[in-house]
């Protein structure tokens, strides 16, 4: 080693004797400039002519920090393609290899000397004009002409900037929140990552390395002191990076050039990269079965006409990752058989995960704890204590107190966890309230000067793992997909990897590890996602897909956010997903179109989550079943234009579809009021009635509603239902609404009861004709007998527009 240092040092200052001079690297493209004191001094499209780099900001090429903070380069020299920067505050000199390729560049550190002063390297930022489309995650900013972009080469350089010592880049994310049904109306823009980073002046690209040779304290989530142990994978040396110009039509194409010829991971569907394969965004159906009621499962997803089912909780442990006994009797033997006979079937199947989560019933963790379960930190014994002491002595409370993100409270002593209640305020700092033998762990007497370890836990009463322990099971998850065949997965809780103290480094460095540890067969070939995206893992996953469905009902759950993570997979070049919406025995098949309908505007997939009770009690459930299908089928075949996904993308325009032929599909769009009327107390002789304007936009047509029964008293009823248009039509219903029934009358005039979960109690008969809308404003009145108290009725009344019909060349039906 000192020998390459001391031909290094040679050769650099041989080098840095000859006067130095501008230099110009040209792709297909773009031309980026350097300067002899190793600044950029170009950023230009070629084609157009433009200069896009920013110029009244500094530009360096590479920036170094050290114990004195960041520092630029002084002095740039050129020899071939060879970059010698000279930093002259700390004395250090770097080598820098650039590889010109047709349509992209590379830059790679070759030799740092002295690399010990060195505690990390940052690329850029690089300064540019382009303001209007910023790509964080996937490094890429562009307007209407030109594109640039930064791609790191290799898992450790980082897309963005070292804003954090523990390496989680800024971004927003929902679950940090206090209000987990959407997002506040004061967030405007949704941003994961800083890779391309919006500016005053435009925008930044910006990776970075860091050399973790050293152990560090560092504050990481939610623990102000946090052990990060060393990690030897070279330092800093060998960061490598890629940079770009284009057409913005052209990203796509240029990254993937990238992926193929820098070795980068290049996920496949059916041959195609999955980045442009529009079964990237195949929506998929949740069903959590068992060997024994696969069959059922995959009939249920073949009625709706998708190609993924999909189990959200098969694991009784997470790290080993046992499966359920009761669900799949011989563990991942039982799960290789489901795949085959689901493939014969022509149905994919795939699992949930929550990553390097570790529950407490793992062999990890009970009966003989792994020493490789992440740690906050470090002390040691003040006393010794027996196998029954409820207090316990220690040297420092600095890992013990941190109680912010500490939810199982407990440490490891040997082979022991114990769980503890609090820290003591003051010396001699002790753990009281203490748990002996936690987790089936055997409790023991430990000496004085012992080791204790506070555990890292998360709060779904979880512990985490180590950097070596969290490779360990991603390779065991990848084993479960080898060993079973599954082609689906979702690493939810990704961010649990935070815990080894390398932030997005660790995230992208265990789902690498999964992906390299797949057999050919299935390497590249599985569709997956995760919690939150980095910027190498933009290569690896297929897709993100957020947006749950437990916070509110099924329209209002996260919408907002839902659609504002639109524009993220726009920005980012991802393949669009709307996340997960639940089916419940009430859910209706207007709500469904309503989804359907987003889908298609958004030509984005979707979870759709049941069980077989849903699908037992929901009367509707064949109909909800084939809408899918329908919908489904038409935007596979790419038949919506790109006006009408405009008009599908506005949550309050909706729509219904037929598919009538092979080809062919008719589509209505409905224009659509919810008024609510309420039980009243007047004085006698006054109307009891309630009056509201309806807009009908189309043309005048017989109404169409649903009425909803909302009163929760098992007391409570409305009868004599009547509905007047314009002072002139009446229909009366004599029919009697228990509470949750449903009153539908459907565009072909027939009315309908329902119970509360869509199934049919009768054909209702009614008093003269359907009212008749007209154009524009119509005055609608609305009555009821109520009996009981706290009654209502929701009113939801709807006109269809013109029929359309749309076509595709070649058929996507199952």
């Amino acid at each position: 080693m000192k020998k390459t240092l001391f031909l290094f040092s040679i050769a650099f200052l041989i080098i840095f004797g000859v006067n130095g001079q501008d230099i110009k690297f040209e792709t297909s493209e773009i031309i980026v400039g350097l300067n002899e004191k190793g600044f950029i001094t170009n950023l230009t499209d070629k084609v157009n002519n433009t200069e896009y780099l920013a110029d009244s900001y500094p530009a360096p090429l590479i920036s170094i920090q050290t114990v004195n903070g960041v520092e630029n380069p002084a002095v740039a020299k050129f020899n071939d393609s060879n970059i010698f920067l000279q930093f002259n505050e700390s004395k250090v000199q770097l080598h820098v290899s650039v590889v010109l390729k047709k349509n992209y560049m590379t830059l790679e550190l070759l030799d740092v000397d002295p690399v010990e002063k060195v505690d990390l390297i940052i690329w850029g930022p690089y300064p540019t004009r382009i303001k209007e489309i910023i790509g964080e995650s996937v490094g890429v900013v562009r307007n209407d002409k030109f594109a640039i972009g930064i791609q790191a080469l290799n898992v450790k350089t980082l897309g963005g900037y070292p804003s954090n010592e523990n390496d989680i880049e800024p971004s927003y994310n929902i679950f940090s929140t206090n209000n987990l049904i959407d997002i506040d109306e004061s967030v405007k823009f949704l941003y994961r990552g800083q890779t391309a980073k919006k500016t005053d002046f435009g925008s930044v690209l910006q990776a970075y390395c860091r050399n973790r040779e050293h152990e560090r304290i560092i504050s990481n989530w939610g623990h102000s002191q946090y052990v990060a142990p060393a990690f030897n994978d070279g330092g800093v040396i060998g960061s490598k990076i890629a940079l770009f110009g284009c057409l913005p039509e052209k990203v796509l194409d240029v990254i993937e050039h990238i992926e193929i010829e820098e070795g980068l991971p290049h996920p496949v569907i059916d041959g195609q990269w999955a980045k442009k394969s529009t079964k990237a965004t195949s929506s998929y159906l949740i069903i959590n079965f068992s060997e024994e009621s696969l069959d059922r499962a995959i009939g249920l997803t073949q009625k709706a006409g998708l190609e993924f089912l999909y189990h959200g909780d098969p694991f009784k442990t997470w790290g080993h990752f046992k499966l359920k006994n009761n669900l799949f009797p011989d563990n991942w033997e039982s799960m290789k058989r489901c795949v085959e006979r689901a493939k014969a079937r022509g149905i994919k199947l795939g699992v949930h995960t929550l990553s390097n989560f570790i529950t407490t019933n793992d062999a990890y963790v009970t009966p003989v704890p792994d020493r490789r379960l992440a740690v906050v930190g470090e002390s040691i014994l003040s006393k010794e204590i027996n196998s029954t002491d409820e207090v316990i002595y220690i040297e420092s409370p600095v890992f013990f107190n941190q109680m912010e993100n500490n939810s199982l409270k407990s440490v490891l002593i040997g082979n022991e966890i114990i769980r503890y209640q609090n820290v003591s305020v003051d010396k001699p700092w002790r753990l009281t309230g203490c748990t002996r033998g936690a987790f089936n762990t055997v409790s023991t007497s430990h000496g004085k000067g012992a080791n204790i370890s506070k555990l890292m836990d998360h709060g779904y009463k979880v512990f985490l793992s180590n950097t070596e322990l969290s490779i360990e099971i991603a390779e065991t998850i990848a084993d479960f997909f080898n060993e079973t065949g599954l082609k689906q997965i979702s690493f939810d809780g990704l961010e649990g990897v935070w815990s080894t103290g390398m932030g997005q480094y660790a995230r992208s460095l265990f789902t690498k590890t999964w992906y390299d540890h797949l057999s050919t067969e299935l390497r590249g070939k599985v569709i997956n996602d995760a919690s939150n995206p980095s910027h190498y893992n933009w290569h690896i996953n297929t897709r993100y897909n957020w947006g749950e469905p437990w916070y509110a009902g099924f329209r209002e759950s996260q919408t907002m956010y839902r659609l504002m993570n639109q524009d993220f997979y726009r920005r980012n070049l991802l393949p669009a997903m709307l996340g997960w919406f639940n089916m419940s025995s009430q859910t209706s098949l207007e709500d469904v179109e309503w989804l359907l309908a987003r889908a298609a505007g958004f030509d984005a997939g979707f979870a759709f989550n049941l069980n077989f009770d849903t699908i037992e009690k929901n009367g509707i459930s064949e109909d909800i079943l084939k809408s899918i299908k329908t919908w489904e089928n038409a935007r596979m075949a790419g038949v919506f234009s790109k006006e009408l996904k405009l008009r599908m993308e506005n949550i309050n325009n909706e729509f219904h579809l037929n598919q009538v032929a092979e080809n062919k599909w008719e589509l209505f769009p409905y224009n659509i009021k919810r008024f609510i009327h309420n039980q009243k107390l007047r004085q006698p002789g006054e109307p009891l009635s309630s009056s509201f304007t309806f807009e009908n936009i189309y043309e005048p047509q017989p109404v169409i509603f649903i009425i909803k029964s909302l009163s929760t008293s098992n007391q409570a009823s409305a009868s004599n239902i009547s509905i007047e248009v314009n002072n002139s039509q009446k229909m009366e219903i004599p029919i009697e609404m228990n509470p949750g029934e449903i009153l539908k009358l459907d565009l072909y005039g027939n009315l309908r009861l329902y119970d509360k979960t869509w199934n049919l109690i009768s054909e209702v008969e009614f008093k003269g004709k359907i009212p008749m809308l007209e154009k524009g404003n119509n005055l609608v009145i609305i009555d009821a007998e109520f009996k009981g108290e706290d009654n209502s009725l929701e009113i939801e009344m709807k006109t269809k527009g013109s029929l359309e019909t749309l076509t595709s060349v070649t058929s996507q039906m199952n």
